[in-house]
């Protein structure tokens, strides 16, 4: 057994506990750590049949925008053509392989690699070889050398309602299709259709495994025993009126909940972390007003495989992981409202992200949280997570006292993954 990355571990097939077939209520701790698994992950999950979130369209405002990302561990590039349109393509110089464009956001007329200076257009098209005829004669790109064979490598790329994804698979089923009912229903309940406004932008790096940033969100058991700020103000626990949704395949889910009393209750005796003589010295903080459709006040929507659609309260927020190794994820976070909010809604929606960011009075319960768990379960690959709260099924429920999204997430994840 082999280690060269922090937090991961390289184990060869053989070795693996058997992942008993058809059980979703047990996962074996390999999956977190083993360097084999992840780049299986980063070929079938991030680069196959999926639609990754790669930005908000009014991140792109005009023809020659462009924004760099990553799909899984690969670096690519969201850019408008002269034309306006959108285009998503490798970060990677056809020539070499070097990664080109290393600016997060900006404005280009065309796409120059530092190496060799290779030449790209905002379509991802190859127009200039320094040297290609020789010099004095001598050298040069051979005579049959196409310059229209050696462009950037495309991704399908699809704005809908103000939001960009794109795909490595080129027939790929449409976005819309790829939600499902129910998942797009809560989409469009955020993005109806009205222009966005960017709030600000965090970063953080997480030391744990990708995966348990969406069981983190899929498990609404954790959010009433962990998040002290969440259950004392009554934002999401555990007596409340709840819902836990996924798509036909598990690979999407929600969590919907209402908000209710901060009072204790005959149902909150297990919840230790109630403090209810706790006061805001700022009550502004949760000074929420309705702007949805529906009466929920959070819905934490996970979309396969790279994104959490955040709204709780007023406050909402792209969550992007960008997988780095077995033991580490970037989460890039992405604060918005609506061009249309009013000063004052905007403040309300700025000062609400203090509950949910990389230093927020409860996200930061969650990243020391998953960092814990790769410290525990790295060393024990011969040993497995129990997912049984609620049962083993992978049904909707009408409560939150259940890990069925969970289980959801990795009967999918097993299919994909042939595991």
């Amino acid at each position: 057994m082999a280690s060269n990355v922090a937090g991961s571990t390289s184990i060869t097939s053989n070795s693996r506990s058997p992942w008993t077939p058809g059980n979703y209520s047990r996962v074996p701790y390999w999956i977190y750590t083993d360097e084999e698994i992840f780049s299986t992950e980063m070929s079938r999950i991030f680069c196959g049949r999926s639609w990754s979130y790669a930005g908000l369209a009014v991140e792109l405002p005009e023809p020659g925008s462009f924004l760099s990302t990553t799909i899984g561990n690969r670096s690519v590039i969201v850019c408008r053509n002269r034309d306006g349109a959108l285009r998503a393509f490798a970060n990677r110089c056809a020539h070499r392989g070097v990664k080109f464009c290393r600016q997060r956001h900006g404005k280009a007329t065309k796409f120059t690699c530092p190496y060799h200076q290779w030449t790209y257009d905002l379509n991802g098209a190859l127009k200039g070889v320094p040297f290609r005829g020789g010099v004095k004669g001598q050298g040069g790109m051979p005579s049959d050398f196409d310059l229209t064979a050696h462009g950037l490598q495309q991704l399908r790329v699809t704005e809908h309602n103000g939001v960009i994804f794109a795909s490595f698979c080129q027939d790929i089923e449409n976005f819309t299709d790829y939600l499902g009912e129910t998942n797009r229903y809560y989409f469009e309940r955020v993005f109806d259709g009205r222009q966005l406004q960017v709030l600000g932008y965090t970063r953080q790096l997480i030391p744990g495994n990708w995966k348990l940033m969406f069981e983190n969100i899929k498990d609404p058991y954790h959010a009433s025993l962990l998040h002290v700020f969440l259950v004392t103000f009554g934002l999401f626990r555990a007596d409340q009126e709840s819902q836990v949704k996924m798509d036909r395949t598990g690979r999407h889910g929600l969590l919907i909940s209402r908000r209710g009393s901060h009072q204790a209750t005959e149902h909150t005796k297990d919840i230790a972390n109630l403090r209810s003589d706790f006061r805001l010295r700022d009550p502004r903080l949760l000074d929420p007003v309705k702007e949805f459709k529906d009466a929920a006040t959070v819905v934490m929507h996970t979309i396969w495989p790279n994104l959490i659609v955040q709204q709780q309260s007023n406050t909402i927020a792209m969550r992007q992981i960008q997988p780095r190794d077995p033991g580490s994820f970037e989460l890039s976070w992405t604060f918005f409202g609506y061009a249309d909010d009013d000063a004052a809604m905007t403040l309300r929606r700025l000062r609400q992200a203090n509950l949910m960011s990389a230093s927020g009075l409860v996200s930061g319960d969650d990243s020391e949280v998953m960092k814990l768990a790769q410290d525990g379960l790295r060393s024990y690959p011969e040993c497995e997570a129990i997912l049984e709260m609620g049962g083993t099924a992978t049904a909707d429920e009408e409560h939150m006292v259940t890990e069925t999204a969970i289980r959801a997430f990795y009967k999918y994840y097993r299919e994909i993954m042939e595991l």
